[in-house]
């Protein structure tokens, strides 16, 4: 079982969501508490490297993993997320 904490801007971004995406997103969270054992985490590449994203619906979720922490730092739609 892994530890999942949100940054500060995570979390804000999360805040802005429509409570219906916020509550899909929350549930996807609480899913990678099963690190290294969830289904569909895609590990970036570039200057994303060490970084992995996991998708719901148009929504993406940015992580990295340091020991038994998953700490979540950016949340946000598809359109705008890897810029």
């Amino acid at each position: 079982m892994a530890q999942v904490e949100l940054t500060r801007k995570a979390q804000q971004q999360a805040d802005e969501l429509p409570k219906t995406i916020r509550a899909r997103l929350y549930r996807v969270i609480q899913r990678l508490e099963n690190w290294p054992n969830v289904s569909g985490a895609k590990p970036l590449r570039g200057n994303l490297a060490g970084h992995y994203r996991i998708r719901s619906g148009a929504y993406r979720i940015q992580f990295y993993v340091t020991g038994d922490v998953v700490c979540i730092d950016k949340i946000g739609h598809r359109d705008d997320f890897y810029d």
